[in-house]
């Protein structure tokens, strides 16, 4: 009897035991992912201190209607660029249960239908705009120095390579971009005149001091697929044909939109 009770209070043990082990698998699977695109401690962002507002650059992703979403589906290959999705969207094709033995191909023309990203790479120190510099050599104290833009830049990024479409291919490569990093990106930024930062920066008694500037940049790569993309109509039946499918390769550089890269330097020589 009491190996019986011995047995059974075993068994409960285990039992009490389960509901903890699940909870703690479920712990491990609720815990966040590691951020992939860290910001150094270096790069500021100097959105309010900019003295020119950039406009925010706002691709967001263009939600495809009814009819849009059963032709995308009908399609053998991915479709994803926002221009073609957005023709489709201001399409309409009225159906008729009398359309027995109707046929008809309609040319849509060449795309690029869609961009698969396989390298993102943060670059913050994509191209220098701006030098901040103090000569103490003469000094018996260190003295303070602060980031101060001297002259508006324009800082532009672009595909590495020509490319058919290029416009449809950057904005693709752009959402893909800011999906993987969830920093501000644009094509194009610029970086005001008289634009500060409050950080400061001691130089020792007898350095020079070098505060440099840099507007980071990511650094996309990856490959878009083109298509000659027909609509086809046969009876009450609608879907999309690709034909004449094609990849190529591609890369791009991709400003940071209103974030700073800072480095300092002090030396005993001129620079």
């Amino acid at each position: 009897m009491k190996k019986h009770i011995s047995l059974l209070l075993t068994m409960l043990l285990m039992l009490s035991f389960i509901p903890s082990a699940f909870a703690e698998k479920a712990a491990v699977k609720k815990a966040p992912a590691p951020v992939k695109y860290q910001v150094p401690a270096s790069v500021r962002n100097i959105s309010k201190e900019n003295t020119y507002p950039n406009s925010t650059q706002d691709l967001p992703l263009l939600k495809p209607s009814d009819l849009t979403k059963k032709l995308i589906n009908s399609s053998k290959e991915k479709i994803e660029n926002p221009d073609l999705i957005r023709m489709l969207n201001e399409s309409s094709i009225n159906s008729t249960p009398f359309a027995v033995g109707y046929r008809a191909i309609i040319y849509l023309g060449q795309w690029p239908l869609n961009y698969e990203s396989s390298e993102t790479s943060p670059n913050w120190e994509y191209q220098k705009i701006n030098t901040n510099y103090f000569d103490n050599r003469g000094g018996k104290v260190p003295y303070q120095i602060k980031y101060v833009q001297e002259s508006q830049k324009i800082i532009r990024g672009g595909l590495t390579a020509k490319i058919a479409n290029p416009e449809d291919v950057k904005k693709m490569m752009l959402l893909k971009a800011m999906e993987k990093t969830r920093l501000p990106l644009s094509f194009e930024t610029i970086i005001g005149a008289g634009t500060k930062n409050d950080h400061i920066y001691n130089i020792p008694a007898n350095r020079l001091g070098y505060l440099y500037a840099y507007a980071p940049g990511v650094n996309e790569k990856g490959k878009v697929t083109y298509g000659e993309v027909y609509l086809m109509l046969k009876g009450s039946k609608k879907f999309i044909v690709v034909k004449n499918v094609t990849s190529q390769g591609i890369g791009a550089w991709i400003p940071v939109q209103d974030y700073v890269s800072f480095g300092f330097a002090a030396s005993e020589r001129p620079r």
